[in-house]
């Protein structure tokens, strides 16, 4: 009887760590547009960068609808850009200062 409980537990301690160890799934841009997309609308940002976890750099906006939407990275040198940089600046001044 104890070996039976002594098996059950290892197997549960077995299955356990086999969860614990497991990767996160992590939700990636698979594309992007350098489309503008008004401020107004936007809620927040984050920056994916490509190799920690997804394949490509992207600026992901999330909107007020709590919509993601994949632009392209503010440090792509291409003149499309700079209206992703001006948004990501007014969104930072808009944080709460620590």
């Amino acid at each position: 009887m104890a070996s039976r409980l002594a098996a059950a537990l290892l197997l549960l301690g077995v299955i356990c760590t086999g969860f614990a160890g497991a990767e996160v799934v992590v939700d990636c841009c698979l594309s992007t547009t350098d489309k503008i997309f008004p401020l107004i609308r936007i809620e927040s940002y984050v920056l994916q960068e490509a190799g920690n976890g997804c394949d490509i750099s992207a600026t992901v906006f999330i909107t007020k609808n709590e919509k993601t939407l994949c632009i392209i990275h503010p440090k792509d040198s291409n003149k499309k850009t700079k209206w992703v940089k001006s948004h990501i600046e007014h969104l930072n001044n808009r944080r709460p200062q620590k």
